[in-house]
């Protein structure tokens, strides 16, 4: 390996601080390292610039993930680069979904172990890339309502934003097509889900199934209609099970469209809206990640 950038927040507590100096002694036993705290897009997009043959690891959770792969693609250096992660912080559901350990010693581990995988992405209208997933409805109004809730619960404040958005549903009005195949005509859904991992809000399965190494984009709808029936979901929901219900259809495909009446959408956590339209498309293994063995 001709050695190792590691991506760090600059604002990262104590605590981060220690795991990731764990995280380091290992690295640093198997190659060169060198570390870049990080505060902003500029600031990456300068460090990453000179990141020349060396892999980048990145010590965060899934919004630092995000960050690295989309000033990765700005540079165009995504295709060429070997990423890394070291789990910090509450939710990590890349690395919950593909099973990279969330001890970050361990996940410094597989890393040395150099065994890397052709990895996934999703790339969005805004050219803006998508490692994990992506939802809209009922899914994107408890991450609104979470928000408020995170600073203080964590990860449990996505259970009680989802809880939330349950006693007070909201059905979104759209057309959903799939390769060009209408799944959905201009119709209330409850949720739409997509994505090429599985894990949302800290822990939840949200797509099961999805993987990012299968060259297809998972969808699911949820077609829920009702306070009780959408109770029903999203308890099912945490459970992993809501893709049994006869009120959801699962299909996939690598072109994904949402259109219809303003809507909000959650991509990696990032809330965004409202639209009335957005465009998704698969990039098949469009950057090489250090993971797990049959993620």
């Amino acid at each position: 390996m001709e050695g190792i950038l590691v991506i760090s927040n600059a604002a990262a507590g104590s605590a981060e601080e220690d795991a990731v100096e764990a995280a380091l002694d290992v690295l640093r036993a198997m190659t060169d390292v060198t570390v870049a705290e990080t505060s902003g897009p500029e600031e990456l997009d300068e460090v990453l610039r000179d990141v020349g043959e060396r892999s980048v690891v990145v010590a965060g959770g899934d919004g630092s993930l995000h960050a690295v792969m989309n000033a990765l693609y700005r540079l165009d250096l995504l295709s060429r680069t070997r990423v890394g992660l070291v789990p910090l912080g509450t939710g990590n559901d890349f690395a919950r979904g593909v099973g990279i350990p969330l001890e970050p010693k361990d996940a410094a581990q597989l890393i040395a172990t150099g065994a890397t995988q052709r990895t996934d992405l999703i790339v969005d209208d805004d050219s803006t890339v998508i490692v994990n997933n992506v939802h809209v409805g009922v899914g994107a109004e408890a991450s609104r309502a979470a928000e408020k809730l995170k600073p203080r619960l964590g990860r449990f404040g996505y259970a009680l934003g989802a809880l939330s958005a349950g006693y007070r549903p909201q059905l979104v009005r759209i057309t959903l097509k799939v390769d060009d195949r209408v799944v959905v005509r201009d119709r209330e859904v409850a949720q739409v889900a997509l994505g090429n991992s599985s894990h949302v809000g800290g822990g939840t399965e949200l797509i099961p199934g999805a993987t990012p190494g299968s060259g297809r984009i998972v969808v699911i709808v949820s077609r829920a209609r009702g306070v009780r029936s959408q109770l029903a979901y999203l308890l099912r929901l945490r459970t992993g099970k809501h893709h049994l219900m006869r009120e959801v259809d699962r299909t996939s495909g690598c072109d994904v469209v949402v259109e219809g009446e303003h809507f909000w959408a959650v991509a990696d956590g990032e809330i965004s809206g409202p639209h009335h339209r957005r465009h998704w498309q698969l990039e098949p293994g469009a950057v090489e990640m250090f993971l797990p063995p049959a993620t």
